[in-house]
C-alpha cells in the first residue's frame, strides 16, 4: 500500500519546494568551485549553473529564476564576492528564467531534451552579456571584461553537460512528469 502525504496548503508546499531550491543552488555553487586562473578577474567555475539548468527545466522559469538569483546571490555574499551579488541576482535570475520559459513553451514542461539544449544555449549570452555589463562599471573599462567571457562559457559548458543527463533521468520520476 503506498502512503501518500498531502498537504492542507499549496502555498506552503510551494514555499518549501523553492527554499530548498534556492538552498540547492547555493550549496551546488559553494562545495564545488575553482576560481580560474585566466586573470585578476578571470572568473568563477561551479555546479551553480547546472543546479539552475535542472531546476530551471525540472520546475519552470518562475522557480528557476528564484532560485538561480536567489542561491547564486546569496553565494556571493557569503563567499568574498559580495560586490557581485547585486548584479549575481538579476543575471541568473534572468538566465533560469529563460532556460525554464523555452523549457516549458508550448506545454512541454521541460520534457523535450532538444528544447531543454536550445534554452540552455539561448540564455548564455544574456548571462554573459549581464556579467559583461557589471565589470564594466565595476572595472570602468570596456576592455578588461572580455577576460571573463572564456571563463563564463566553461561555465555554462559544464553546466550543460552536468544537466542534461541528470534532466533526463529526472524527468522519468513521475514527480517530474
Amino acid at each position: 500500500m503506498q502512503k501518500t502525504t498531502s498537504y492542507s496548503n499549496p502555498r506552503t508546499f510551494n514555499l518549501i519546494i523553492t527554499s530548498m531550491l534556492i538552498a540547492l543552488v547555493f550549496v551546488a555553487t559553494l562545495l564545488l568551485n575553482i576560481k580560474l586562473p585566466i586573470t585578476a578577474n578571470g572568473g568563477l567555475v561551479h555546479l551553480g549553473t547546472g543546479m539552475l539548468f535542472i531546476i530551471s527545466i525540472l520546475f519552470g522559469p518562475k522557480k528557476g529564476a528564484i532560485a538561480g538569483a536567489v542561491g547564486m546571490g546569496l553565494f556571493d555574499l557569503v563567499s568574498g564576492w559580495t560586490l557581485w551579488a547585486p548584479f549575481t541576482f538579476l543575471t541568473r535570475g534572468l538566465q533560469g528564467y529563460i532556460v525554464g520559459k523555452i523549457a516549458w513553451s508550448n506545454g512541454r514542461n521541460g520534457s523535450s531534451t532538444g528544447f531543454n539544449l536550445f534554452a540552455m544555449i539561448i540564455s548564455i549570452p544574456f548571462m554573459i552579456a549581464g556579467y559583461y555589463l557589471c565589470e564594466s562599471v565595476l572595472f570602468n573599462s570596456w576592455i578588461i571584461p572580455i577576460a571573463s567571457i572564456p571563463g563564463d562559457i566553461v561555465q555554462n559548458v559544464i553546466g550543460i553537460a552536468v544537466a542534461i543527463p541528470a534532466a533526463i533521468v529526472l524527468k522519468k520520476i513521475p514527480f517530474f512528469k
